[in-house]
C-alpha cells in the first residue's frame, strides 16, 4: 500500500479531527469562524479526504494489480479538490467556491468508478459484486447533492425537498458507499467465497438500506406507509447483520489468529460498532424513538460518528495496522488507545446528554468543557499513528 497515498488520508482526517475541536470549542469561547461554514469544512474533509480517499488507496492496492498512473494523477486532482473544499468552506460556507471545488469532487468520483471498472482485476466474484454494488450506491447518492439547487429555486433551503436531498446523499454515501466499500476491503481480506449464505447476506444488505431510507423521508414527508417500510428495511438489515456473522465466524481463523492484537482490537471494535448501529437503526421502529432522535441533535450527532468514527474508521485504521505501513510499538498502541478512549468518552458524553434533554434534567455540569477534554484525544491519537507511519523506513510502494 502506497505510504505517502495513506499519509495524504491522515493528515485530511486529522484537519477534519482539529476542525471538530474548533467546533466543541465555540462552545466555550469565540473562535472567529461561522460555525456552520466550519461545520461544512469539516463534514466534507472527514467524508471525502479521509474516508473517500482511503477506500480509494485500498481498492487500488488491493483489486489493481497493474496500477495504472491514472489512479495517482485521479488521487491528487481529488485531494486538490478536498484541500478547495478545507480552505473555503470555514470561509464562506456554500458559495460558488466551495460548491466548485465539491462538484470537481463529484467528477472525480465518476472518472473513478470509470477505472475501477474498466482495470478491476479479481477471481472473487463476491469481491467483485460488493465493490461494484459500494459505486452504485456512490453515484446514486450524488444525485441528492444535484438536486439541491433545484429544490433552493423552486422551494427555499427549509423545504422538505431540501431536506430530503440531503438525506438522500447521506443515507446512500454512509449506509451503501461507505460500509459496503469497508466490507468489500474485509471480505477480499477473509477470502470470503461465493456460497448460499453469502448471496443472502448480499440481497437483505442491499435491500434493506434501500428500504431504511423510509426513516429520513418520514421526518420531512410524513406518510402512513413509510414507518412500515422503514420497519421491514430493519428487519432485513437484523438479517444481514446475523449473514454478515455466519461469514465472518466461518473465515476468523484468517482474523483472528495470524494477526497482531492490535489489529484483533480493531477488528473488534469495528464490528462491536457495526452491531451498535444495528441495534440503534432497529429502534427507530418506535415511534416515539424515532422522533426523539430527529429533535435532539447529541443522538443524531453521536449516530453519525458511531458510523464515521467507529465502524467506518475502525476497520480503516485495522487495514492500515495489518498493511507494512507500521512497526508495532508501544507508541503506537497509545495512538490507538487514545483514539479509542475519545471516540468512547464523547459518545458517552452526547448519549448521557442527549437522555437528559429527553427527560428534562437539563446541562450536565461543565458538558461542553468535558466534550472539548474529550475530543482532544481524537485529534492527538491520529496525530500519533500519523507520526508513527512517518517514521517507519520500509513499505510498499
Amino acid at each position: 500500500m502506497s505510504k505517502k497515498l495513506v499519509i495524504i488520508c491522515l493528515i485530511n482526517f486529522l484537519i477534519a479531527a482539529v476542525m471538530g475541536l474548533a467546533l466543541r470549542f465555540s462552545f466555550l469561547e469565540s473562535i472567529g469562524l461561522n460555525y456552520r461554514f466550519l461545520t461544512h469544512a469539516h463534514s466534507h474533509v472527514a467524508m471525502l479526504g479521509w474516508v473517500y480517499l482511503m477506500l480509494f488507496t485500498l481498492f487500488v492496492h488491493y483489486l489493481i494489480p497493474d496500477k495504472p498512473k491514472s489512479f495517482t494523477r485521479l488521487f491528487w486532482l481529488t485531494e486538490f479538490a478536498v484541500v478547495g473544499m478545507m480552505i473555503s468552506f470555514p470561509l464562506q460556507g456554500y458559495a460558488v467556491i466551495s460548491i466548485s471545488f465539491s462538484t470537481l469532487h463529484i467528477f472525480c468520483s465518476y472518472y473513478f468508478v470509470h477505472l475501477i471498472w474498466k482495470h478491476i482485476k479479481t477471481n472473487s466474484s463476491v469481491t467483485e459484486k460488493l465493490l461494484k454494488s459500494s459505486l452504485v450506491f456512490m453515484v446514486v447518492s450524488t444525485i441528492g447533492v444535484w438536486c439541491l439547487g433545484p429544490a433552493v429555486s423552486m422551494f427555499g433551503p427549509a423545504s422538505a425537498f431540501y431536506q430530503i436531498a440531503i438525506q438522500f446523499f447521506l443515507h446512500f454515501q454512509f449506509n451503501g458507499w461507505f460500509l459496503i466499500g469497508v466490507i468489500t476491503v474485509f471480505f477480499h481480506i477473509l477470502k470470503i467465497e461465493d456460497s448460499k449464505t453469502f448471496k443472502q447476506f448480499y440481497i437483505l444488505l442491499i435491500t434493506s438500506t434501500l428500504l431504511t431510507f423510509a426513516l429520513p423521508i418520514q421526518w420531512f414527508a410524513p406518510h402512513s406507509s413509510l414507518p412500515w417500510i422503514n420497519g421491514v428495511g430493519v428487519a432485513l438489515q437484523i438479517g444481514a447483520l446475523y449473514k454478515f456473522y455466519q461469514l465472518v465466524k466461518t473465515n476468523q481463523n484468517l482474523v483472528f489468529n495470524k494477526e497482531n492484537k492490535l489489529v484483533i482490537y480493531m477488528y473488534s471494535f469495528a464490528l462491536v460498532c457495526f452491531i451498535l448501529k444495528v441495534l440503534f437503526q432497529s429502534l427507530s421502529v418506535l415511534p416515539q424513538f424515532s422522533e426523539v432522535v430527529y429533535n435532539h441533535r447529541n443522538f443524531v450527532i453521536g449516530f453519525i460518528h458511531l458510523l464515521m468514527l467507529g465502524l467506518i474508521s475502525g476497520f480503516l485504521f485495522a487495514f492500515i495496522l495489518k498493511s507494512d505501513l507500521v512497526t508495532f510499538s508501544k507508541s503506537l498502541d497509545l495512538g490507538i488507545y487514545s483514539f479509542l478512549l475519545g471516540f468512547v468518552l464523547t459518545e458517552l458524553l452526547l448519549l448521557i446528554q442527549g437522555v437528559m434533554f429527553y427527560v428534562g434534567s437539563g446541562m450536565l455540569p461543565n458538558y461542553y468543557l468535558l466534550l472539548f477534554l474529550f475530543s482532544i484525544l481524537l485529534p492527538l491519537g491520529i496525530s500519533i499513528i500519523l507520526l508513527q507511519i512517518i517514521k517507519h523506513q520500509t513499505y510498499a510502494t
